[in-house]
């Protein structure tokens, strides 16, 4: 079971930050496959959500971008800036604070697996 685009929406940069926070540098499809891998392919991120994401991440300043050459191949990796850095641990409260409140909104028990 894959989760629809639209819970996805609100949390991809999030999402994004975090991996970066983790990651410290990466390219784009390393990405997609890291969150595949992390969540058992429930969540699997489009290039066309992610690269948006991730040109909005450097616009704001949140993000850095490296470009390198693998041969005739450019590959862009990003990193957080010090900015994207605070960022990304505002972000996680957020969403965790989130998070809770709907399992208090929704009576939600923890699963246990």
């Amino acid at each position: 079971m894959t989760y629809s685009p639209e819970l996805l929406k609100g949390t991809l940069k999030t999402i994004v930050l975090k991996l970066l926070t983790d990651n410290k540098r990466m390219y784009g499809y390393e990405m997609t496959q890291r969150v595949k891998e992390l969540t058992l392919d429930k969540i699997q991120i489009t290039e066309g959500a992610l690269y948006p994401t991730l040109h909005a991440l450097e616009a704001d300043g949140l993000v850095k971008v490296e470009i390198e050459y693998i041969g005739k191949r450019v590959r862009k990796y990003y990193s957080l800036s010090p900015t994207g850095k605070a960022k990304a641990k505002e972000k996680l409260k957020e969403l965790t604070n989130f998070v809770d409140t709907m399992i208090s909104l929704l009576d939600l028990k923890p699963k246990l697996d």
